[in-house]
């Protein structure tokens, strides 16, 4: 048996108080320190992914390139070239590849990486850890559920693994029909955890004036062969000491630790 952790968050990109914000969000994501974290709205622009590994890496062993790495992938749309979702692993990349979930250029990056010996009785066995952020308009319920459609059947036709963890911004709460037909494959290792999923991933305090809406959005999902998932909590989620508006991004993460 093998336990990791793997987390998800949303960057925000460069908006709302980056250069304040930024080293809030090194800082909590070192003291954690996932094995695999999935990230979404990456600027590209400013190289904020490559920055956020380097910065990481460097507090935890001085070396800007270990212990982790980025995989990144930008969205296909020209209007949205400059965002993207990627992957920041510990764990050994085996190999990555990318879909295209259309509605203006949204992509999924899956990162296949090595387990060690004792996740699969001394035999090699790898993991797809997949990076998605869907459709952002609320009332488009059809365009996210195609898009989840097209995931799933992209991950267990091509290259299909048992062990396969899905994380991310799905811009639909617990109730709608993307995360319902989630649920048909899937276990969301959060609500698995807990009951329930949270109340809330959007909006923290960084968000100002404070809209009238919050609701959960963000999401690991982890497929039946995923044995068990001990523990999930939300991280990410605290403000900077002097400014209570002041948060690592506009949504708090989650962090699940996995048994395999």
């Amino acid at each position: 048996m093998f336990a990791f952790t793997a987390a998800t968050i949303n960057l925000r990109n460069r908006m709302d108080r980056w250069l304040a914000r930024r080293h809030l969000l090194v800082g909590q994501l070192v003291d954690d320190t996932p094995d695999i974290i999935a990230l979404q709205e990456i600027s590209l622009s400013i190289g904020q992914g490559s920055w956020l590994a380097r910065q990481v890496n460097i507090r935890l062993s001085g070396d800007a390139r270990h212990p982790y790495r980025i995989i990144q992938a930008r969205r296909s749309h020209p209007r949205r070239s400059m965002e993207g979702v990627g992957v920041m692993t510990r764990l050994p990349i085996i190999y990555h590849d990318v879909l295209s979930l259309g509605f203006e250029g949204r992509v999924a990056v899956r990162v296949n990486v090595e387990l060690p010996a004792e996740a699969a009785a001394f035999r090699r066995q790898s993991l797809d850890f997949v990076s998605v952020h869907l459709h952002h308009v609320a009332e488009d319920y059809e365009a996210r559920l195609e898009q989840v459609m097209n995931l799933v059947g992209w991950l267990n036709e091509k290259r299909r693994v048992p062990l396969q963890v899905i994380a991310g911004d799905f811009n639909e709460t617990p109730n709608g029909p993307a995360i319902r037909f989630m649920r048909q494959s899937y276990r969301s290792a959060y609500a698995q955890a807990n009951g329930r999923d949270p109340l809330a991933t959007f909006p923290t305090n960084l968000v100002q004036p404070p809209p009238d809406w919050t609701g959960c959005l963000d999401y690991v999902f982890v497929s039946p062969a995923v044995y068990n998932v001990t523990k999930a909590t939300i991280f990410c989620d605290k403000p900077a000491a002097d400014d209570d508006t002041l948060y690592p991004s506009d949504h708090v993460g989650l962090l699940v630790t996995l048994e395999v």
